[in-house]
């Protein structure tokens, strides 16, 4: 049976106990013991079970109880096992393969409450303007308080076209607030390319079996869309509310920036179930300098791409702190055509450590400010702010010693200066990093200069 190795939710653990000869009779009689206060659980579980079928006021299906008795046993364990009935799990591979029916949000449960770890790019929950650390307290005007994660999430779907309305509470809003948002099939494209001036722009939005592949031929069409990569000044890898996905994308794209070294390993609870993932030889950015965008929707295999290329100083990270999901999970087929999905380990960054419930905190923290609606009050402020000058006084003497070269070049560097400052009203974290990238090429030269300096002393010596 095929496991599902994800990385939000993977790793693949075989566990195998070993017993020396002598510690055997102890073990046994331990074993024996355990084995009875077991038998005696399941005995009273049984009880419970029968006492339901022949006394419960309304008949039940005995199916539904085991399901029920089963998914309970599992979400006690923590916010991520459960069991996933024939229709959850068969959802659950095809939203690997990209394309699903839904809101277009992934969510967790915190202290009872769902909570959205991130909304996905252009889906209706994006569109509706469901943010990363909203909390759904209500599904249609029902309240989801107390209901375990998969019946919050099931009261969620429905039929592509149909409204629901979920009611939301987001932190610096007074009150809680309604949103209507139309359901429809979810086509995730996990890589998205750009050219920002002299940077390659690469979003990320999940780990699904495209990634990977989608970021090879992303990162080749915009290299080739810059003028080659002599032309290109750098990459900014966005992972911002990229909830996660395959274990085996987040290695690959940790992978491609990375010529060695460790990505990520996994501990689970005997040493035995450790496992660890290394780098191979090659660079798809051919070393030009990265910088990882991250905020709080940024979870699971994105802080093991994020931690990995921090850890060995290949990227800088700016944004916010992210999600903090640092645990695996190994999704079992079960009879049934049903699957349970188990925590099995901890994952950990190269340096070694978990991230779990803690996030990868940024090397540069940079908020995104909250974008107000433009007003007149807002665009006379916009006016206020613009200065006169030279150039736009009366009678102004022109500059009769610039070629028409030099004039064609100034035009075009104004116009790239417009664009940036556009760029930094409509995303100030994506402005920051490309700023960042420019700082670092315009004092490359100056560096690469230093050093020849220095290995020439050491020579001389």
């Amino acid at each position: 049976m095929k496991k599902f190795v994800m990385a939000a939710f993977g790793g693949t653990v075989a566990g195998l106990v070993m017993t020396t000869q002598v510690a055997a009779p102890l073990l046994a009689q331990e074993t024996d013991t355990s084995s009875s206060n077991v038998y005696e659980q399941l005995d009273l579980f049984g009880d419970i079970f029968e006492r339901i079928r022949s006394d419960y006021v309304e008949e039940v299906d005995p199916k539904d109880l085991i399901e029920a008795a089963v998914n309970g046993m599992l979400t006690s364990l923590d916010p991520h096992s459960s069991y996933l009935p024939p229709q959850d799990y068969d959802d659950m591979r095809v939203q690997t393969r990209g394309t699903f029916g839904g809101l277009g949000i992934e969510v967790t449960q915190e202290d009872g409450f769902v909570k959205v770890v991130s909304p996905m790019d252009g889906t209706p929950a994006d569109d509706a303007g469901v943010e990363a650390g909203d909390f759904i307290t209500h599904v249609d005007g029902e309240s989801l308080l107390g209901l375990g994660l998969d019946d919050a999430v099931e009261k969620m779907r429905g039929p592509v076209g149909s409204e629901i309305i979920i009611t939301l509470v987001r932190e610096g809003e007074p009150e809680p607030f309604d949103v209507s948002i139309i359901r429809d099939t979810i086509k995730l494209t996990a890589v998205k390319g750009r050219v920002e001036g002299e940077t390659v722009v690469l979003r990320i939005t999940t780990f699904n079996d495209q990634t990977f592949p989608n970021l090879q031929e992303q990162l080749k069409a915009k290299v080739e869309e810059a003028g080659g990569i002599d032309k290109v000044n750098g990459f900014v890898i966005d992972l911002r509310n990229n909830p996660g996905g395959l274990l085996t994308q987040a290695i690959a794209v940790s992978d491609a920036f990375l010529d060695k070294g460790e990505i990520v390993s996994t501990r689970g609870r005997n040493p035995e179930d450790s496992e660890r993932f290394n780098a191979t030889d090659g660079d798809l950015a051919d070393g030009k300098p990265i910088v990882v965008l991250i905020n709080g929707g940024s979870a699971s295999a994105s802080e093991i791409v994020t931690g990995a290329l921090q850890d060995h100083r290949r990227a800088i990270v700016v944004g916010e702190k992210s999600f903090g999901k640092g645990s695996v999970q190994t999704v079992m087929p079960i009879r049934g055509d049903a699957a349970m999905r188990l925590t099995t380990a901890r994952y950990y960054t190269p340096s070694g450590r978990s991230i779990q419930a803690l996030g990868i905190s940024p090397d540069i923290v940079v908020a995104q400010p909250s974008r107000r609606p433009e007003t007149e009050e807002t665009q006379d402020e916009s006016a206020a702010r613009q200065t006169r000058s030279e150039a736009d006084l009366r009678g102004v003497l022109s500059n009769d010693s610039m070629t028409d070269d030099e004039k064609k070049q100034a035009e075009e560097e104004m116009a790239r200066a417009e664009e940036a400052a556009k760029l930094r009203e409509e995303d100030y974290q994506l402005a920051y990093a490309l700023d960042i990238l420019k700082g670092l090429n315009a004092i490359a030269p100056e560096v690469a200069h230093q050093a020849a300096q220095v290995d020439e002393t050491e020579e001389a010596n």
